[in-house]
């Protein structure tokens, strides 16, 4: 669901050998496999552009990358996703080191960040891909 917009869909793509995407702001890599220590997770919160600018406060954060999920199509376009059809949210993947950071204090940013009680809005921004979603690759966060 999430990793057309990290690793494109090429059979012949290996992201070992592949050159890193580095983050324009933290200078780390955006589409690398994570290591041992790292997890990933996915926040839907709004703009995904001042969501993900509040997770790079946190320390133990890695990386962050911005993109859509949870929609009906694949690899959308910015406006197929504004004309409210696709499904999708706007979302911030963040990537964290374990040992630093712990999952429930991201959870603490998610929900401080933006207001889940506005429904298909965050201030200003309306339409349904800005509604509050959490989405995971790892069963074990279901449980915090």
């Amino acid at each position: 669901m999430f990793d057309s917009w990290l690793k494109p869909n090429d059979s012949k793509l290996n992201l070992k050998d592949s050159k890193p995407i580095i983050h324009a702001i933290l200078g780390t890599p955006i589409n690398t496999p994570l290591s041992t220590n790292e997890e990933e997770i996915y926040f839907a919160c709004g703009c995904f552009w001042g969501a993900e600018k509040g997770f790079w406060k946190l320390p133990g954060v890695v990386s962050t990358a911005v993109g859509y999920a949870g929609g009906n199509i694949s690899n959308p376009t910015y406006a197929q996703v504004c004309t409210g059809e696709t499904g999708h949210t706007e979302l911030v993947r963040v990537v964290w080191n374990k040992s630093i950071i712990h999952l429930s204090d991201l959870l603490k940013m998610f929900w401080e960040c933006h207001d889940p009680t506005q429904g298909n809005r965050q201030g200003n921004d309306s339409g349904s891909q800005y509604r509050s979603a959490i989405y995971i690759n790892n069963t074990q966060h279901e449980k915090l």
